[in-house]
């Protein structure tokens, strides 16, 4: 070939290698990228925008507190204290598992409802309904509903065990009780309920102990030491509950403690 055609035969591969050159290596580049996997871009945004996730996030807030609810039921109410007394009066009678657990604990929420009524509807009344109709901000309800309920545990603490909180959490007694925290507040009323359950439940324990006692001697007056003495007493002592009108007689004594 001659020379002067050989001239623009390498003219157009010169210039095709600075045309192609380029994008070569852009195809080997990418090429290689996705040899090390597929990249992810996430983006967090509602449907209307950033701020719509206000709405998502108080749904994550209600869902936790929704899970947090047996432990506010047991820990802020008269819970603790009716289930402990009503447990205890089942094993003082000594019917085993005659009323069930199930019946128990219903009975014992039902009586919570009963004595929280006040307390719920002021909590209702002067944080969530203003709360719901977007009157007052998150922070101003959280704070208002406390107020009802610090009020309702405040009748039943002791200042012995306000005072051994105070000491574990390094606080200094406030002017009033009303400035109480609330991180002092629940675990003082937590052990007060549960030592009053108690006592009420030593209480009931006693009639029922003498009917066993009374029993027992005598079985033994008569050398009839191979009989169960509560086989014997158990009638005895659900006679005894059932003319006193026992269960009228605790429930209205539950309740009426918290007045």
């Amino acid at each position: 070939m001659p020379a002067a055609r050989k001239r623009p035969v390498l003219i157009v591969l010169f210039a095709a290698l600075l045309v192609l050159g380029p994008v070569a290596a852009r195809a080997q580049a990418a090429a290689a990228d996705s040899t090390q996997g597929p990249a992810l871009t996430v983006s967090l945004q509602g449907l209307k925008g950033p701020g719509s996730w206000d709405v998502a996030l108080q749904i994550v807030a209600l869902m936790t507190l929704i899970s947090l609810a047996p432990a506010l039921l047991i820990l802020l109410t008269s819970f603790t204290r009716i289930v402990i007394v009503l447990g205890f009066l089942r094993q003082a009678i000594g019917t085993n598992q005659m009323p069930g657990n199930q019946v128990i604990i219903g009975l014992a929420l039902f009586l919570t409802l009963v004595i929280m009524a006040p307390v719920v509807q002021q909590v209702n009344s002067e944080a969530l309904q203003p709360y719901l109709h977007q009157e007052i901000a998150q922070k101003e309800a959280f704070a208002r509903a406390q107020v009802p309920l610090k009020e309702f545990m405040l009748h039943q603490l002791r200042e012995k065990d306000v005072g051994l909180f105070l000491d574990l959490t390094d606080r200094e007694a406030p002017e009033t009780p009303e400035e109480l925290p609330m991180l002092v507040v629940i675990p003082s009323f937590v052990i007060g309920e549960l030592k009053t359950a108690f006592q009420m439940g030593f209480i009931l324990f006693i009639p029922f102990l003498i009917i066993d006692m009374v029993t027992a001697s005598v079985l033994m007056s008569m050398g009839m030491m191979m009989l169960p003495p509560v086989l014997i007493s158990l009638p005895f002592k659900v006679l005894l509950f059932v003319l006193v009108d026992g269960w009228y007689l605790v429930v209205r004594s539950l309740v009426m403690a918290f007045q």
